[in-house]
């Protein structure tokens, strides 16, 4: 016991403690958190990115490792979510709420801290490319999902030219591979940048739960509570003997698998009117459940 309270203090606690600061600013004086995670989401993650993928030493190949790691994951994840809504003959609105809830994951303001509590740079540069793939599946996929009916998939996938931290890996791979030296007025900036990221990050998302307070559909929310926090960390715990990554990447990959509910879920199905509430619910719920599993988690994984 005293083992897994060590744990949650030193990997969980300070997220909590921080996103805390958040919620209680949100119940305070009503904080809105979009302008914040419009800067967080144009200007703190693509420099994190950057500044991850030129610093360390993480292989194309092992970044396109990971990044398939990430796509097989969510894919598993959603096409389970598509069965299960089917044979329980969820309505098209609900089903598409239930499948993305379940999908994506906090990969960014939640993972991304954890990541680097928990297993140090190396293991952030690893869930930065987790984060990041999960980004374009979001933009992507998840679009496609809540839109279809309102939306052509050739518009859903052109979402991703929205998400500016994809366009940070090929520059840090074209920095990385032909051994650019920028100059400091450069790297400066994108350093202090980066590193601004991880705690807005996790004050936006005690501001985020600070709003949520809906739950409904709550047979279908427990399948995408287990789905999210359960069920998904394992299929990535099967999945990553086969990608070749090394330990770090592996835990990394798992980890992220573990999240909660993202936050952008909402902002999705608020957009094309698919079950916004049952998505709120979903996030609220697994982000305040997720102590529990992580923790546990981060035991099996020897952290």
């Amino acid at each position: 016991m005293s083992e897994l309270f060590q744990i949650f203090a030193s990997n969980l606690l300070p997220i909590i403690l921080i996103a805390g600061i958040g919620f209680a600013l949100q119940k305070r004086i009503g904080i809105d958190p979009h302008p914040i995670s419009q800067i967080v989401f144009y200007a703190f993650s693509p420099a994190l990115v950057f500044n991850l993928l030129t610093s360390s030493e993480i292989s194309v190949d092992e970044l396109m490792r990971m990044a398939s790691l990430t796509a097989l994951n969510i894919s598993i994840i959603a096409v389970m979510c598509y069965a299960i809504g089917r044979a329980r003959k969820l309505e098209a609105p609900l089903l598409s709420a239930f499948i993305i809830s379940s999908s994506f994951m906090n990969a960014g303001n939640y993972g991304l801290p954890l990541a680097r509590f928990a297993l140090g740079e190396n293991g952030l540069a690893w869930a930065s490319i987790y984060f990041v793939a999960s980004s374009m599946m979001v933009n992507s996929l998840g679009v496609y999902v809540v839109s279809v009916g309102k939306q052509t998939p050739l518009k859903a996938l052109l979402g991703l030219l929205k998400v500016p931290s994809v366009y940070a890996i090929p520059l840090a791979l074209i920095v990385r591979s032909n051994e650019i030296t920028l100059p400091l007025s450069i790297t400066r900036p994108i350093e202090l940048l980066g590193s601004a990221s991880i705690p807005v990050m996790i004050v936006v998302l005690g501001i985020q739960i600070g709003r949520l307070n809906s739950f409904n559909h709550k047979d279908v929310l427990s399948f995408a509570v287990v789905s999210r926090l359960i069920v998904s960390p394992l299929i990535a715990w099967l999945l990553v003997p086969f990608m070749n990554l090394d330990t770090i990447g592996q835990q990394a990959g798992v980890i992220q698998a573990a999240m909660p509910a993202a936050v952008f879920n909402m902002v999705i199905a608020t957009k094309f009117d698919v079950e916004a509430e049952f998505v709120t619910g979903v996030v609220a719920a697994t982000t305040i459940l997720s102590p529990l599993t992580v923790t546990a988690l981060l035991v099996a994984l020897g952290v």
